[in-house]
């Protein structure tokens, strides 16, 4: 798809990214919103832009853009969701903002920690210890689920950074963990032959907290602490200009200690007013990977960039319904929220069928699958989360070739049915037909029918993972496949057809 036809699709989402940001703005009570002017000045501020190729305009941008080979190969990555929030492992990743915020969340946190003044989340900071942590392990087990990239999140809406930044003071390096965590997870991922990149959540950090008037008392003021919760500071003049300068240099700090292959960024920036900020970000970004040797991709939700972007969709259910024209991504969570909680009404975690399917529909359709798991304080990765890696891992090491680096075909799939239900992959000359439950003792699929429009005669039916050639007839009423009495794997099954013309 041209650039100009890029931003056009994209564009569509520019309604639904204005309403997201006036609820968001409607919500944040006492934060101001950024103006023009506060953007611009931000902008203007140091750090400043070098001079390169790439200018900060979304026509430079797009001329001097294309989606990653290695993203369009890869299909499936990890990201997670791991953070201070993971220490008290309740309610979901966004518990600053309900411990002081919602009713019944400040009462949990009072009845396990103690009042919000004596015990606020600051001190959730040297609970956060990574104590067991082992990246490597970490590496090992993506490599083993099949991944083929990785999106550890930087800093969240918290405001705490996970790496060792030299701008903002609330890091793991100097505090908590008192280690690089995104430095030495980026370095066991690489040496597993794996791309490396961020997510940054953090420009919704000032207007994130928000207090109940029924909590009386809180440390939210307190001066030693300001910049950590950005709340007693929020009114004075050029406070929200000195974080949104900030929000820049951190993020060209990000880009220069780690060279990311991949920069995903929340919903937070989806607003128009921040255009000034994102091409800055941008331009920077674009340069450095020109220095690099590199392709390189933001990711980012509905229209938040109109230009050099893969377009991330939150969850399953936000999907395109229909095979697109562009890629794309969905970032959807193992567990009922992305991140760590230990809450018993909610146990349950996806199921490694569903997830396969869920992957297989969207490289149909010519989109891939962000997983996102949820560590643990520790540094643990629960084990159950660990077996549904593996597990996904296995089916990928018997059909991964229906998978990686492939491209779609004219049609997405056939078939409502998971017994007779196809979704279709193309690579190498080959159609990749996966049935998404077992066809039984006979395959039937009716779009590559004798005679129908596109079909050529077809010349060889193989099943991943299992050995020889089967037997079909192809008629009007579809490519017959026998199938053998043993499957090959569980979850789904992919036929690799030959003799087809594909485009």
């Amino acid at each position: 798809m041209t650039n100009n036809l890029h931003r056009r699709r994209l564009a569509a989402f520019v309604f639904l990214a204005a309403l997201l940001v006036w609820q968001q703005s409607a919500r944040a009570q006492s934060a101001p919103p950024a103006t023009p002017a506060q953007v611009a000045a931000a902008a203007a501020a140091d750090p400043q832009l070098p001079d390169g190729p790439v200018k900060p305009t979304w026509n430079s941008i797009s001329n001097n853009y294309a989606v990653p080979d290695w993203w369009r190969d890869a299909k499936f990555g990890i990201m997670m969701h791991w953070g201070l929030y993971a220490v008290p492992a309740h309610g979901s990743e966004w518990y600053e903002l309900h411990m002081y915020s919602d009713t019944a969340t400040i009462q949990w946190h009072q009845q396990h920690f103690g009042t919000q003044d004596k015990f606020g989340y600051k001190d959730f900071i040297p609970m956060f210890t990574a104590a067991k942590w082992d990246p490597d392990a970490w590496a090992d087990l993506f490599k083993k689920a099949g991944a083929k990239f990785v999106v550890p999140t930087a800093e969240h809406h918290d405001g705490f950074s996970l790496w060792d930044s030299a701008y903002n003071k609330y890091n793991a390096k100097l505090m908590g963990p008192k280690r690089d965590l995104i430095g030495d997870l980026g370095k066991a991922v690489r040496a597993k032959g794996l791309k490396f990149g961020v997510s940054n959540h953090s420009i919704e950090h000032y207007t994130f907290v928000r207090i109940n008037p029924s909590l009386q008392t809180n440390d939210l003021y307190d001066p030693a602490w300001a910049d950590f919760y950005s709340v007693a500071n929020r009114n004075q003049p050029g406070d929200l200009q000195k974080f949104l300068t900030l929000w820049v240099a951190k993020n060209f700090e990000l880009i220069d200690k780690y060279q990311p292959d991949l920069i995903w960024f929340d919903n937070g920036v989806n607003g128009r007013v921040f255009d000034p900020l994102k091409l800055k970000v941008a331009a920077y970004y674009y340069n450095r990977a020109k220095e690099w040797g590199k392709q390189v991709t933001f990711s980012t939700k509905d229209s938040a960039y109109l230009a050099g972007s893969v377009l991330d969709c939150e969850r399953m259910s936000r999907a395109p319904a229909q095979l697109t024209d562009y890629p794309w991504q969905v970032d959807d969570p193992v567990l009922y929220r992305f991140g760590y909680t230990a809450d018993p009404e909610h146990p349950d975690i996806a199921r490694p069928d569903g997830v396969v399917r869920n992957l297989i529909n969207n490289v149909s359709k010519n989109g891939g699958l962000l997983l996102n798991i949820s560590p643990k304080a520790d540094g643990t990765i629960p084990d159950n989360q660990q077996q549904l890696l593996l597990n996904i891992g296995k089916w990928l090491e018997v059909n991964g070739d229906a998978i990686y680096a492939t491209r779609p075909w004219t049609k997405a799939g056939e078939g409502g049915g998971a017994a007779q239900a196809y979704r279709f992959t193309t690579k190498g000359g080959a159609l990749y037909a996966i049935a998404l439950g077992w066809p039984g003792a006979q395959a039937t699929i009716t779009s590559l029918a004798a005679g129908a429009p596109g079909v050529d005669k077809i010349t060889g039916v193989e099943l991943l993972g299992h050995n020889g050639a089967l037997e079909f007839t192809q008629d009007a009423e579809g490519l017959k496949v026998k199938m053998p009495a043993d499957k090959p794997c569980d979850y789904a099954y992919a036929l690799k057809i030959a003799g087809l013309k594909l485009p």
